[in-house]
């Protein structure tokens, strides 16, 4: 099952992808030559127009086979065949093979706010309230030690009434070496008082108590509603994950310019299958939520400015619109082969690091 889901998820976020580049190519009037999903050989294909639309051996994924993709002293495109004048990609203007750059980035960003608003739909909506609830609650704290359960509502610490998160945290700081009175709701109407000291050096990121506490509920809306918001959630949750990928990003490129090794928490393909068996035991939405994070990865990863990727190859754009020519093709062939190298090289090294990790385990 592992398996199944782990092939399906790659096609997805690859097929999206390459649809993106795709479609672009057809609005921007290059001949596509070939749209296959999975990777050859070939299995089976059918032409339609000058298109042929293939179904390939290994079902990861998918490609788009564009004429003229190549530099234009190649092979395939010196003299064009006739009918073609015009029609290979580099051919057209700039801002036209730019768009079909950015399609695949921006169709799996899209993929992900459609996948994150499908879970905010079925969930509901984040809506900030005046409830304080325990939401986390840290191994030997003093906060388990009490008996605080999950979902626990704090009304009053001390006789202060508690109505954000803020005057929790402010209250448990201060008095932090004392015992203190925290007044707390389980259930519906079960009123509890708790006794117990907040410590003054906890251990990092667990706080004086040791919980975490949030005021924000998940809130359905009207039918006619939850579609917008839920979209609108989809696009903040994409954003967020943009960010924290980026932050990881520049965590492992510092780590291996200065320690040579990669980050320990950094997953490859090794982790990436691991953690997809945990999403497919937790059922069909945590899989879309991880389907999501990935897509946002994809993303951003494509958009990089490295040689063999779409960034890398939009960089090559920018040159060409600064210098009002073509780059040489040689040395643009040798930067993306040396581009692609590094990728490789960068993938076993974190693939290892998986590894050593399961290993570990």
């Amino acid at each position: 099952m592992t398996l199944l889901v782990f092939i399906a998820i790659l096609s997805v976020l690859v097929f999206v992808h390459e649809l993106g580049h795709f479609l672009a190519a057809k609005r921007a009037g290059i001949k596509v030559e070939e749209f296959g999903f999975g990777i050859p050989p070939r299995v089976w294909g059918k032409k339609v127009g000058e298109t042929i639309y293939s179904i390939n051996a290994l079902p990861i994924g998918g490609f788009v086979r564009l004429y003229g993709e190549d530099p234009p002293s190649s092979r395939r495109i010196g003299g064009t065949s006739e009918g073609q004048a015009g029609r290979a990609f580099f051919e057209k203007p700039i801002w036209q093979r730019l768009g079909v750059l950015l399609a695949g980035v921006t169709m799996n960003l899209l993929l992900a706010i459609v996948a994150f608003s499908v879970l905010y739909y079925v969930y509901g909506i984040p809506s900030k309230t005046d409830k304080v609830k325990i939401v986390g609650i840290a191994e030997n704290s003093p906060a388990q030690a009490v008996g605080l359960k999950l979902e626990d509502q704090v009304i009053a610490v001390d006789g202060n009434k508690i109505s954000s998160v803020e005057e929790f945290i402010s209250l448990s700081q201060e008095k932090a070496g004392q015992e203190i009175e925290l007044e707390v709701l389980r259930g519906e109407n079960q009123k509890m008082v708790l006794w117990l000291t907040p410590r003054k050096e906890p251990p990092e990121g667990e706080g004086p108590l040791g919980v975490a506490i949030s005021n924000v509920e998940l809130k359905k809306y009207p039918w006619y509603q939850m579609p917008f918001l839920g979209a609108r959630e989809g696009f903040k949750e994409s954003l967020a994950w943009g960010g924290m990928i980026l932050q990881t990003l520049k965590k492992t490129l510092v780590n291996l310019a200065t320690q040579g090794k990669v980050p320990k928490d950094i997953a490859g393909p090794v982790g990436i299958y691991q953690i997809t068996g945990q999403a497919a035991k937790n059922g069909p939405l945590a899989v879309l939520q991880f389907l999501g994070v990935l897509s946002v990865n994809l993303a951003i990863i494509n958009i990089l400015p490295l040689p063999a990727l779409d960034g890398g190859r939009i960089i090559f754009l920018g040159y060409e619109a600064v210098a009002r020519k073509k780059p040489n093709p040689k040395i643009e062939a040798w930067i993306n082969t040396l581009g692609m190298a590094f990728l490789l090289a960068l993938m076993l090294l974190i693939t290892i690091n998986d590894i050593f990790r399961l290993v570990r385990q």
